[in-house]
């Protein structure tokens, strides 16, 4: 591990664990593969246990930043899940690989998971969106010589997604606060 790369992955788990005191925080290395693993070669897997800020999982990469910054400014992830289940990490290191192997996903963009998010959910893309259920706490994370900015990755329904594309993430995100959608209930009705 280089040492930028070993201060920015550092830095990401000392953030996680900083705003998520109280809870228990794994660290789970990814076992992508020798190609996928040029991509994305330092990364890492937080998974924070429920505890007093939230009563539900959260996974966090750490290292997207290192291979994806900008002039000290790059990306990393979180979703947030009912349970503890290694689906929920490999599905992290999917997005990592994505976002690192060249999509360069970005703030309201989806990227297809290509199965249901967990067997029997009609949601099978990934949205990134604002962390609304952590805030700009978590968001906006400080690294030497920049920042990542940590997204949430909402898992959608196709319809979902092509709604977005054809009226806009904001008309979407509207729709998802009038339905009131508890965001990590796998099975939730699509709201288009």
């Amino acid at each position: 591990m280089s040492n930028t790369r070993l201060l920015a992955a550092g830095a990401v788990e000392s953030h996680v664990r900083t705003f998520f005191t109280g809870h228990t925080v794994d660290v789970v290395d990814c076992a992508l593969g020798p190609e996928r693993r040029d991509q994305v070669p330092d990364l890492r897997v937080l998974v924070v246990e429920p505890g007093p800020r939230s009563d539900n999982w959260a996974y966090v990469t750490a290292g997207c930043w290192a291979s994806t910054q900008k002039h000290g400014h790059g990306l990393e992830f979180v979703m947030t899940a009912p349970v503890r289940d290694e689906r929920f990490i490999e599905l992290m290191a999917m997005i990592a690989f994505y976002h690192c192997g060249g999509h360069q996903l970005d703030l309201e963009h989806s990227m297809p998971i290509g199965e249901p998010w967990v067997p029997g959910s009609t949601c099978d893309h990934l949205l990134i969106s604002l962390p609304y259920l952590h805030g700009p706490d978590l968001e906006h994370c400080p690294l030497p010589g920049g920042h990542a900015r940590i997204l949430w990755t909402l898992p959608v329904t196709t319809a979902e997604v092509e709604f977005r594309r054809h009226h806009g993430h904001e008309a979407l995100e509207q729709l998802f606060d009038k339905a009131r959608i508890i965001p990590t209930d796998p099975f939730r009705a699509s709201v288009v």
